[in-house]
């Protein structure tokens, strides 16, 4: 068998799986259930008191987290959700795949935009915070949930403050989350969708324990660093600024207003 005949007969082999690995993702996409509310010891209702506003009108609440999906750059512009200390638990899913989220109705974007993008698909609402069962373990895999991050970015600074906030789950006995990407000024995109790559990822965690509300929030440029997180704590005044995002209209003013503007490290620990 010469080498042209060999190079052949492999092209066709490479061609033919890839295309059958496309058709089972699709299948998968297909299959995965329609969203149906649903009722368990690990679903209580999510205070709405600590949903943001949505600039684009398209608020899609799942089980497990409720986000507002931006067509214009293919993803949430911010997800929230509680994470409470009951929500941890050892369970060994095995990782789905991406699907596209059927409650978005313009179609969340696919995920082969994301293919050779140099870019991972970041998740908002991480997997890890959702490892109490497989329905909500799985609902984070839909494509709404994610955004590009930069590799090192999301395997590094991201992730510990991930786990961070984990941390505080427990301490606090669970804390309210809004998390997403900057989708503001210039950008660049990534797939056939182009869909936008923020600059800059925020995220706000809010504890009402004891009857007391403490806010932290984070804006952190997408990209590698090996700085400690807290270099990056600003006032939430300062992400709605960039965002044009109202994060928590719906609390008491008096509430708001000092959960939006102050920063207090010490009441998180930090010394």
């Amino acid at each position: 068998m010469n080498r042209k005949y060999t190079y052949t007969v492999l092209v066709i082999l490479i061609t033919i799986l890839l295309y059958y690995s496309n058709e089972y993702v699709d299948k998968q996409n297909e299959d995965y259930p329609k969203t149906e509310k649903i009722a368990d010891d690990s679903k209580e209702e999510f205070d709405e008191s600590f949903l943001p506003q949505s600039t684009t009108g398209v608020i899609v609440k799942h089980n497990y987290y409720t986000l507002s999906y931006s067509e214009k750059h293919e993803q949430a512009e911010w997800v929230a959700y509680e994470l409470r200390s009951t929500h941890f638990s050892k369970n060994d899913f095995k990782r789905p795949y991406f699907v596209e989220d059927r409650e978005v109705k313009t179609q969340s974007a696919d995920w082969r935009n994301y293919k050779k993008s140099g870019y991972d698909k970041g998740h908002l609402c991480p997997a890890g915070d959702r490892t109490f069962n497989y329905d909500a373990f799985h609902e984070t895999f839909l494509t709404s949930n994610i955004s590009p991050q930069n590799q090192e970015f999301n395997r590094g600074i991201w992730n510990r403050l991930e786990q961070k906030t984990r941390y505080w789950a427990r301490k606090y006995d669970g804390v309210y989350v809004v998390t997403g990407g900057v989708l503001q000024g210039e950008m660049k995109s990534i797939g056939e969708e182009r869909v936008s790559v923020p600059n800059y990822f925020y995220k706000i965690i809010i504890d009402t324990s004891n009857d007391e509300y403490k806010a932290i929030a984070f804006l952190i440029p997408n990209q590698a660093s090996s700085d400690s997180f807290y270099n990056y704590v600003v006032a939430i005044d300062e992400i709605e600024k960039i965002t044009k995002i109202d994060f928590f209209p719906m609390l008491e003013d008096s509430i708001e207003n000092k959960l939006e503007s102050e920063i207090n490290l010490q009441a998180w620990g930090k010394r």
